[in-house]
């Protein structure tokens, strides 16, 4: 894309969504064998992690006794429950939209904040093949947990399947994909390079983006979708892309600059 087409706003947008086309690949890739990698799936060192941060018992189950309701009909009572689920789901557009935020508004900026956001999602694909995670949801279809473990809910399909009725199963083959990729949180730790790029950019559209962040980690914890030590991990990532570009700055120059010389090429006569 950089070869064929000039340099424009079309075109950067397009070489985005192509990191992403990539990146969705990369992450749907391991469950392709589902078999070979439920063998090699990780579930009980998050459990016991946060047992450890949530004082012997998982936040998870701690926040769904307490918060969650049941209606005399025996449906869920989704209340501000909906609120948290269209928080995850939105998860989709966010981390992109800071970044067209920044492009429109500071285009100096375009550059870094799009390198720094798409590198967090890649290295995060990397450890999905590496260390195939468990959600809790997941530990808890399994029976692996233990009798606590079996108390978490998965309320986002739950909403899901009542919100969208007969069009829930094709909706969630698209944006499912990979059950097995819990840690790191990809979901914290985009939205949380959002937000900190956001901030860079001015107060207001950072208390936009840690608003998010705050809403989105505790939505992940309280639906099932994540252990909070998922978050952490996230968070770990995003605080390190941050720490160690600089250092990567010379040779991705150095990489872009080759790009740089075949555009040239390309298009020098135009």
């Amino acid at each position: 894309m950089c070869v064929a087409v000039p340099r424009s706003r079309r075109r950067d947008i397009a070489v985005c969504c192509l990191q992403m086309w990539a990146y969705v690949a990369a992450y749907k890739t391991p469950h392709d064998d589902s078999r070979a990698q439920a063998q090699r799936v990780h579930i009980r060192y998050p459990i016991v992690a946060d047992r450890v941060l949530g004082l012997g018992e998982l936040p998870s189950v701690r926040l769904q006794r307490g918060l969650a309701r049941v209606g005399p009909d025996g449906l869920p009572r989704w209340g501000a429950d909906r609120v948290l689920v269209w928080a995850h789901w939105s998860w989709f557009a966010v981390p992109h939209s800071a970044i067209l935020y920044i492009m429109a508004r500071h285009p100096r900026r375009f550059v870094r904040a799009a390198t720094l956001t798409y590198a967090v999602f890649d290295i995060g694909a990397a450890f999905y093949w590496v260390l195939p995670t468990a959600p809790p949801w997941y530990a808890a279809t399994q029976g692996e947990a233990g009798e606590e473990a079996l108390e978490v809910r998965r309320m986002m399909v739950e909403y899901g399947e009542f919100f969208w009725r007969d069009g829930w199963g094709s909706l969630y083959s698209v944006f499912g994909g990979n059950p097995l990729a819990a840690m790191p949180s990809l979901h914290f730790a985009t939205s949380l390079m959002a937000a900190s790029l956001l901030a860079e950019t001015g107060r207001g559209a950072g208390m936009v983006g840690y608003g998010y962040l705050v809403t989105l980690g505790f939505a992940l914890v309280y639906l099932g979708e994540h252990y909070l030590v998922d978050l952490l991990g996230g968070a770990a990532l995003t605080v390190a892309v941050k720490r160690l570009a600089p250092h990567a700055g010379e040779p991705l120059r150095r990489a872009a600059g080759i790009v740089g010389r075949l555009e040239e090429m390309a298009h020098g006569e135009a």
